[in-house]
């Protein structure tokens, strides 16, 4: 029982050195890599009204010491990231270690419709030996609907970022903002005018990470961030105007999740 006693004891103080070494903000494997942020008002840089607010990957750069190359945009839907990601490619190449897509609140909110991620059509194919005729399945690519513009942002990272760390990440949930007499949105538990709540949007993300290979912060379930309760207004930039974008604190709360998720990911691919 001593013996026992005495390798419990060492392997908890093992376990805690190495969690306390994969928490510590800057020595992690994250540290010193360059990561690319694409999205939208959730990650640009705030610049409105004067306000103060400090955005989740400045958060993540003090805890983690990464290097970030922000190209978020706000009123970006996924047409924009494709965007994004066309001026990363052009001002960084290949240069950057890890990119995260934030993006897919304002297809919502644009009644962008979903469509598909495939369509099927026939094709020859040989089976043991014999040319068989069976159904066939190609990516849907296009900037007309959800699905297809995740396609065209994903089939891009890919075929040009094959040794770098992809992730997903959600939209937050999101609550009534009024920023001008023709800029009033909803909370999100109105339908978009096809019908689609902010739910069906993120139920898609979560298939592409899916189909794409790629990891998935489901930032929508896990973020606790929760504006439609007033308890969470301290949260947002203003209780009244906007419980769409988190203030100062509640990115700190999306940074230390996204923190956490990171951990456990991969920096990079390369030795």
């Amino acid at each position: 029982m001593k013996n026992l006693s005495a390798t419990f004891l060492i392997l908890i103080s093992f376990l805690s050195s190495v969690y306390g070494q994969q928490t510590s903000f800057q020595d992690s494997h994250w540290k010193n890599k360059k990561v690319a942020f694409l999205g939208d008002s959730m990650t640009q840089k705030w610049e409105r009204d004067n306000t103060p607010r400090t955005v989740y990957w400045e958060y993540l750069t003090e805890m983690m010491g990464i290097k970030p190359y922000v190209y978020g945009i706000s009123g970006h839907q996924w047409t924009g990231v494709y965007e994004q990601a066309l001026k990363l490619k052009k001002e960084h190449g290949t240069d950057v270690d890890a990119i995260l897509i934030f993006a897919g609140t304002n297809d919502y909110n644009h009644n962008v419709p979903l469509g598909n991620f495939f369509r099927e059509t026939a094709k020859e194919t040989n089976f043991n030996g014999t040319n068989v005729i069976r159904k066939y399945r190609i990516h849907e690519s296009n900037d007309s609907t959800f699905c297809g513009r995740i396609n065209k942002v994903m089939a891009f990272l890919k075929a040009n970022y094959p040794d770098q760390q992809i992730i997903i990440m959600t939209p937050i949930h999101r609550a009534f903002a009024t920023f001008s007499d023709k800029n009033v949105q909803p909370d999100e538990n109105f339908a978009n005018d096809l019908g689609l709540y902010q739910d069906d949007y993120v139920n898609v993300l979560r298939k592409a990470a899916s189909i794409w290979a790629v990891p998935l912060i489901d930032l929508f379930s896990i973020s606790g961030l929760y504006p439609l309760e007033d308890s969470h207004v301290k949260y947002y930039m203003n209780g009244k105007t906007d419980r769409l974008h988190p203030n100062s604190l509640g990115n700190y709360r999306l940074a230390k999740t996204i923190q956490y998720q990171l951990l456990s990911l991969p920096a990079t691919f390369v030795e």
